[in-house]
């Protein structure tokens, strides 16, 4: 067995045998982990694919077919105006709210579209940094001078981030603005304002159907909460009038998606797991009629498939490792929860640093960082930590980091995931320093 590929088979196959042969199976912590692994990926299927990914897959697909690669560039792009492509990545997620898994196909959508490394890093960074009740929630429960702090690091963040990334890889952007410098200019299909409605409708959906709960009996966010299912069946017919009108889908394909629709909502309770039927419905609708329109729709469709299809198996992947290693909050993981504890405590440079790294490689859910930070602060925590953890966590997860490495590729990865660790270390310290 001369071959060297040979010897490395026979090196995989022996590590799997043993691997399985000293599988730690029976063991508390172990077998505790796969449980939390499997929890927390039911959770997320449950919580995340149906009502986040699959509208940010529809996103992200129309903006590679309905988007224009030179309107891309022109805001977005290498040469693009430096305030412009900047304040508008920034704070993108005060529109947005969403995870950072839900930002992902969003931010391939307009990478692979054309935009400038600097201000699509700025963007992945800030969709889910910036959530404006998030930073409303930090403040209320852990304080003014965190809620603050977290505001403004986040927003600076995003555009330091996204300059840093386009200083370091300047030569290489500098070669994509020269070759789309020749591009030509591409036909219109429909006018500039028809495009804007159309978007803001499938926003509109994505961010209503996530309308989170208020924990106040009244007030403008919990009255948005009690009508976001009737909010966003507005929105849904208006995005079947727009297929028809401006994408020539036949009527009577919209009625066929639409009435079971329709039918369903009027005969389940809209409420917990039962709104996933029609919302399925609907999902299943706007699937088939653009599936089967020639044209745009096709090519809609199309790129949506693609975005799941390099997404989702990803995601799922990484929710599994992030469960099993880290468990849910309130459960236990293969890395005990007192071994964060200890390490956070204080604030010293480990401390931050930790934190930070920590946050980087955690899943949190949309608004789940504050009460796992209450939980922290509560067992010893420092504010340093803290803030650092709140920067670096929600904006980064080890799914999130795996299917950034599809788009962009394993270097640029790495150091966009550096470079948020450092800066959430940095400005811990900081603020610790302060506070």
């Amino acid at each position: 067995m001369d071959n060297k590929s040979e010897w490395k088979k026979l090196a995989v196959i022996v590590a799997v045998f043993l691997g399985c042969f000293f599988l730690p199976v029976g063991r508390e912590r172990f077998d505790g982990a796969i449980m939390e692994s499997l929890h927390l990926v039911k959770w997320y299927a449950q919580e995340h694919v149906l009502l986040c990914l699959i509208p940010a897959f529809f996103i992200a697909g129309a903006i590679g077919v309905f988007v224009s690669q030179a309107a891309v560039m022109k805001y977005l792009g290498a040469k693009a105006n430096k305030v412009l492509a900047y304040g508008v990545a920034s704070v993108s997620g005060t529109i947005l709210a969403v995870c950072s898994c839900t930002i992902l196909p969003l931010f391939a959508g307009i990478y692979k579209m054309g935009a400038g490394l600097g201000p699509a890093s700025a963007f992945l960074y800030s969709g889910p940094a910036i959530n404006v009740l998030a930073i409303i929630l930090t403040a209320r429960i852990l304080g003014k001078e965190l809620g603050i702090a977290r505001a403004v690091g986040a927003i600076v963040f995003s555009i330091v981030i996204g300059l840093a990334m386009h200083f370091i890889y300047r030569k290489e952007e500098l070669e994509k603005a020269n070759g789309q410098m020749g591009m030509p200019e591409p036909e219109v299909t429909r006018p500039l304002w028809q495009n804007a409605v159309f978007f803001a409708v499938m926003v509109g959906v994505l961010v209503f159907a996530n309308w989170g709960a208020s924990q106040q009996e009244s007030g403008l966010w919990h009255s948005i909460h009690s009508a976001k299912w009737v909010v966003t069946g507005v929105l849904s017919a208006a995005l079947a009038v727009i297929l028809a009108l401006w994408f020539a889908i036949p009527w009577w394909k919209i009625g066929v998606a639409v009435v079971p629709v329709v039918v369903l909502s009027l005969l389940l309770p809209i409420d917990g797991m039962w709104v996933m039927i029609p919302f399925t419905a609907g999902v299943m609708g706007l699937s088939w009629m653009t599936a089967t329109q020639k044209g745009e729709p096709q090519e809609w469709f199309s790129a949506t498939w693609t975005f799941a299809k390099q997404i989702l198996p990803l995601l799922f992947f990484g929710v599994l490792v992030a469960g099993a290693l880290l468990g849910r909050p309130g459960h236990e993981g293969l890395i005990p929860s007192q071994w964060v504890e200890r390490a956070v405590g204080g604030n010293s440079l480990w401390a931050n640093l930790f934190a930070a790294f920590a946050g980087a490689f955690m899943y949190f859910a949309t608004l789940t960082e504050v009460p796992i930070l209450q939980g922290l602060i509560g067992a010893g925590m420092g504010k340093g930590p803290a803030l650092a953890m709140l920067l670096a966590g929600p904006a980064l997860s080890l799914p999130n980091m795996l299917v950034i490495r599809s788009v962009m590729g394993t270097q640029k990865t790495i150091v966009f995931v550096t470079l948020v660790v450092v800066m959430a270390t940095l400005s811990g310290l900081i603020y610790g320093a302060a506070f």
